[in-house]
């Protein structure tokens, strides 16, 4: 499986700015509401320096990291649960994706206008949260009439559902998102039915201005971030600081100007990678890896799946006709300098159906079909 984050905020809080910056789509951008109709789409590599190890070891005809998508999605304005703006068009949008990337505007520029008149993050967050949750909400009463009605069979199943509906829908009618709400067993069905919006996991990005990111690697938390990380722990979501106009320059250099512009900025990295460590972290997925003559490359999973499971993300007849796993973590792997080392150091071992897969291990599948 592949991640795939939907980019989303209000207009002109830097969404396209950072997409083409990320993904080099180059998706128009411009200092006006709705520049972006249709979701631009971008893949990019997941950045994994296991591969280029593993490579120097059985030298494969080629490597191939995993991907993450981006979706560079239409503005939200205050309405669009109704059809203000582009809205029907962006919530549609959104049900597609594994996870929502809301980009936050922290940063103050004159020349970039506001749609909401001026820079405050939980305004914006609050407008955008509340959306989504009107559009679940009409979902939800929709689902919970249903319900009422198929309760007059006699079948109690259906008042309890309407029951607890009617109590999400009061969560949602308050600007809570589904994500908050403890979703008891008759819920939980019924809410992967309905793609509830608020439901997905969600990774606050917050756009600082230039001088904040760069004071944030010397321990200067700007009160804008603190303000994002703070509704983000409150509802168990993720956050990461990044600056859309350096990620911009980045994107306009060359590996050698990079480094030195990184540098000269006082950044470790930029913000691709910590934007797709963030996002595997929010939705608990991990990296096995496969090695040989063809191929090394690395494949997603998600944390807690057993082996038979991750096999059929190669193919499905690998999954079908399961035998085994031949399975060595990649510290012990590269510590041996080879297979055959490890095999004779006893660090490779044969697991069974039951073998939950751990994140960097490097697999072998037995098959027969």
């Amino acid at each position: 499986m592949s991640l795939q984050m939907g980019i989303v905020g209000l207009p002109n809080v830097g969404k396209s700015t950072l997409f083409n910056a990320l993904t080099a789509a180059g998706a128009p951008v411009a200092n006006y509401p709705f520049c972006t109709i249709d979701p631009n789409v971008g893949v990019v590599e997941v950045p994994d320096e296991r591969l280029g190890r593993l490579a120097e070891m059985v030298h494969p005809k080629k490597i191939v990291p995993a991907a993450m998508e981006f979706l560079d999605i239409a503005g939200l304005v205050r309405g669009a649960s109704k059809g203000e703006g582009l809205g029907n068009q962006f919530l549609g949008h959104i049900r597609g994706v594994n996870a929502i990337g809301m980009v936050v505007r922290c940063f103050s520029d004159t020349n970039v206008t506001h749609v909401e008149g001026g820079v405050d993050p939980r305004r914006d967050i609050d407008t955008i949260t509340m959306e989504l949750c009107l559009a679940d909400l009409a979902s939800v009463e929709k689902r919970a009439d249903r319900s009422r009605k198929s309760a007059k069979t006699g079948d109690r199943r259906f008042l309890v559902e309407a029951d607890a509906l009617d109590a999400l829908a009061a969560h949602l009618n308050d600007g809570r998102p589904a994500r908050t709400f403890s979703l008891g067993e008759e819920l939980e069905p019924v809410v992967g039915e309905l793609q509830l919006l608020t439901a997905k996991p969600v990774l606050y990005i917050a756009n600082l201005d230039e001088q904040d990111l760069v004071g944030l690697q010397q321990g200067k938390k700007p009160a804008s971030l603190s303000l994002v990380e703070e509704i983000a722990a409150a509802e168990g979501a993720g956050t990461v600081a990044v600056s859309a106009k350096i990620e911009a320059d980045l994107a306009e250099l060359d590996p050698d100007e990079t480094s030195l512009y990184m540098e000269e900025m006082g950044l470790r990295e930029g913000g691709l990678p910590r934007m797709i460590r963030a996002g595997y972290a929010l939705l608990d997925l991990i990296t096995f890896l496969t090695a040989g003559e063809p191929e090394v490359r690395a494949w997603t999973i998600r944390r807690g799946t057993r082996a038979p499971v991750a096999a059929g993300t190669i193919h499905s007849d690998i999954e079908r006709g399961f035998i085994r796993a031949e399975v060595t973590a990649y510290q012990d792997l590269i510590s041996a300098g080879s297979f055959a080392v490890a095999r004779e150091r006893g660090v490779t071992r044969l697991e069974g159906k039951e073998y939950v897969m751990q994140d960097g291990d490097v697999v072998y599948f037995r098959f027969n079909v």
